[in-house]
């Protein structure tokens, strides 16, 4: 029987470049999207085996139903082997905006209330069964923040914590947690960035390093490595000399004034 992978954001970006890593790898596909149409075209333009995949309809800042796309994938195809929590979003915000506390908001939702709820209705079936590999997306931008990035930058910090956090809490169950944290990566999502992007990758070349690190069960990884080496430099930056380097750094465009 072929192994199983559940991917959220399976219609765009890095979760449709892992999908097809997945997949040439044998592993069946459980693809998890708002936008079903969009992976569906994808699915059949990549001739995808009918018997290999399914498609779940979700949104993943909405708890509900995450979850029961999950509780779904588990009656249709079975425990996954690997749960991907690949749905995130990344706009700037601006503190001073009204409208963007709702933005920062939705971020939150996104990125981290929609991986909890991404990785709850496997949890206890994957304990009960020994193993298993639940993948968080964090991000470089987790390690320090940035300007107009006061969504974005938290929000994938606390993606690092909370694995972090529930890598504790699995130890000894078979089930491992992996952190994967991306450099830049040419997704619609940095498309529209109007500042510099060093070691930008294309987005199968981060999904084949990726799959590797998944596979391997590491517990944490900065892809590529040179942005790793990037973020522990700018960590251990004292706040004075970081905060002279990025002045005048171009900030994060807001969803208003995106083309």
């Amino acid at each position: 029987m072929s192994r199983l992978v559940f991917i959220t954001g399976a219609s765009s970006g890095i979760g449709q470049a892992l999908a097809w890593r997945f997949y040439q790898a044998g592993y069946a596909l459980a693809l998890v999207a708002r936008r079903t149409h969009e992976v569906e075209s994808w699915a059949r333009s990549c001739q995808l085996s009918l018997d290999c995949y399914q498609i779940y309809s979700a949104d993943v800042s909405v708890s509900d139903s995450i979850v029961a796309a999950g509780q779904a994938c588990m009656q249709q195809q079975g425990v996954p082997d690997v749960v991907i929590a690949c749905a995130g979003i990344s706009i700037g915000v601006d503190t001073a905006q009204r409208a963007d506390m709702a933005v920062m908001a939705s971020t939150f939702a996104t990125n981290n209330m929609g991986t909890v709820a991404t990785f709850h209705p496997f949890l206890d079936a994957m304990v009960k069964r020994g193993s298993g590999i639940l993948v968080g997306i964090g991000s470089v931008n987790g390690i320090r923040g940035f300007p107009g990035h006061g969504a974005n930058c938290p929000s994938k910090a606390a993606m690092i914590s909370y694995c972090e956090c529930l890598r504790g809490e699995l130890r000894g169950s078979g089930v491992k947690v992996v952190t994967l944290c991306p450099g830049y990566i040419d997704t619609p999502l940095t498309q529209k960035n109007a500042y510099a992007m060093p070691f930008l990758m294309r987005p199968d070349d981060f999904s084949e390093k990726a799959f590797k690190a998944i596979e391997a069960g590491v517990s944490y990884r900065v892809i590529p490595w040179q942005m790793g080496l990037v973020a522990k430099v700018l960590r251990l930056l004292p706040n004075w000399l970081f905060d002279k380097v990025f002045a005048g750094r171009p900030r994060k465009p807001r969803r208003t004034t995106d083309a």
